[in-house]
């Protein structure tokens, strides 16, 4: 038995000369040259002490090498442990201390400052990659030797941990089996219709399932190429479309695209689907791409957890404001929050999935773990939603008053603690608003001190260190009071209903 995970996304690959990975400036990885790499680089992992279970944390900068490091990885039995760029040294310590990798990767320019929190936390190497995917871990795996044994891993074993955020408490490590991630780029490759002949726009960060996996993975099991961009540039992205048949994104993506006086029916003739997911997709930027391209997006419904657990059809409508059906093999109800009783056809309640995505459990949390699985193996998901007559999954708000932007999960817990520490600040409530190229605005409503002179640029100064960009509210409103029921518990439904039209001009 070899890695399990692996061997299922590289199965169907039967022509290596092909290209895996193009970069704008031309660089290009062949199948072959990913089998290699992944082999040099599960091979430098084992001279750095890496063993079968252990984790590699990853915080660099998008390259290819993150992707082959990946590979590398699974070959040699580890568990990849991706973390957002934009944690600070503070957020990071408890990531280190909660997952305990063994081999810590970073920016070379972040070493210094980073070197000494991951081994006084029991690294044992700390190695570098930069966006251009030059590092010492690169030194090390050019030097190394591309045949390795893989590690046996089962489809049980973990792949990943992806650490989410809730509303309360620290963030949960998710914990992502191998036939987790496998069997969603099997059900994704065959419901989206991915071939060899297919050439992605990859756009998207790779320290998020998104990705990492969605798309990633995707491709992988198709044979596919991906165009591998830093970052989301409009520009580049609409250059580069001629030669793309299919683009995965987030909703700022699209609105980005639909302020491009490029985008056109010309421009998108060669696409033959569009995917947009990680946050709510907006009813109007869903009509107006269908208006200025002729194509309707696919929006989908995943989390951290599960991978993705619904799709609208690649053939059929493409309904705006929904995210579709339950993908093959996952079993979808909406029961409710109280009483975990299955509700009626088009009623509001909790959204609950079982499947094989549907992920191990909280790394180190069997408390949580129990608390967010039903005794059939169904996953509390948190958002609320209904069904309609059609069978259209439709995601109506969150139960725990998560604000997603740009694709990233916030708590709102953890932004309060952290404003009410402030000088001259009683107390504060964070909650989301519509943003029109975030998905939601964090937004903070802060109640002061009489007499104290704490003002909105000051709050958000004194977050930028504490806290990741994403994070920060982008607007803080200063209050008298915050609303409240009778039970004394603050109404964020309130909040959010008052200031709905905070961002409409964008």
């Amino acid at each position: 038995m070899a890695s399990h995970l692996y061997a299922q996304i590289v199965a169907g690959i039967d022509d290596t000369s092909r290209t895996f990975i193009e970069t704008p400036t031309g660089r290009r990885i062949s199948y072959a040259d990913l089998f290699a790499e992944a082999g040099r680089f599960a091979n430098t992992l084992r001279d750095l002490g890496v063993e079968v279970g252990d984790r590699v944390a990853v915080q660099v900068e998008k390259s290819p090498e993150v992707i082959l490091l990946l590979l590398g990885c699974l070959r040699a039995g580890a568990i990849f442990l991706p973390l957002n760029t934009a944690y600070t040294p503070a957020e990071l310590a408890y990531f280190m201390e909660d997952a305990e990798p063994a081999l810590f990767v970073c920016d070379p320019k972040a070493r210094d400052a980073l070197a000494a929190l991951a081994t006084e936390r029991g690294c044992k190497a700390v190695e570098t990659l930069d966006s251009a995917g030059a590092g010492t871990l690169r030194e090390k795996a050019s030097a190394a030797s591309p045949d390795f044994a893989d590690a046996e891993r089962g489809p049980d074993d973990l792949a990943a941990i992806l650490y989410t955020s809730g509303t309360t408490g620290r963030s949960k490590g998710a914990m992502l089996s191998h036939e987790n991630l496998a069997s969603n780029a099997r059900t994704l490759r065959e419901y989206w219709r991915f071939t060899k002949d297919d050439v992605l726009l990859h756009a998207l960060p790779t320290f998020h399932t998104h990705g990492l996996f969605t798309a990633t993975n995707t491709i992988l099991a198709a044979g596919a190429t991906m165009l591998f961009l830093p970052k989301f540039d409009p520009d580049e992205i609409l250059r580069l479309m001629p030669r793309a048949t299919a683009m995965m994104g987030v909703p700022t993506f699209y609105v980005r695209l639909l302020q491009h006086p490029g985008l056109t029916r010309e421009a998108t003739a060669h696409m033959r689907l569009f995917v947009s997911g990680s946050a709510p997709l907006l009813a109007e930027t869903h009509t107006a791409f269908s208006e200025r391209t002729g194509h309707a997006i696919l929006e989908r419904y995943g989390m951290t957890e599960t991978n993705m657990n619904t799709s609208n059809p690649y053939e059929g409508d493409r309904l705006p404001g929904t995210v579709g059906f339950p993908l093959p093999e996952v079993d979808l109800r909406v029961v409710d929050p109280e009483t975990g009783a299955a509700l009626a056809q088009g009623e509001i309640g909790m959204i609950e999935v079982r499947g094989p995505n549907v992920f191990k459990g909280y790394w180190r949390n069997p408390e949580k773990t129990a608390a967010e699985f039903r005794e059939d193996g169904f996953f509390v998901t948190g958002d609320l939603g209904k069904v309609d007559d059609r069978g259209y999954v439709h995601i109506v708000g969150r139960g725990k008053d998560l604000v997603i932007t740009g694709g990233y999960n916030v708590y709102p817990k953890e932004v309060e603690t952290e404003i009410d520490l402030l000088p001259g600040v009683v107390e504060s409530a964070v909650f989301g608003v519509a943003h029109p190229d975030f998905g939601e605005g964090v937004t903070a409503a802060v109640v002061t001190r009489p007499g104290s002179e704490v003002s909105e640029p000051a709050i958000q100064a004194a977050l930028a260190d504490r806290l990741a960009r994403y994070k920060q509210p982008k607007r803080v409103i200063f209050l008298p009071e915050l609303p409240r029921n009778t039970m004394g518990k603050v109404q964020k439904n309130v909040l959010r209903e008052r200031y709905a039209d905070l961002y409409a001009a964008g």
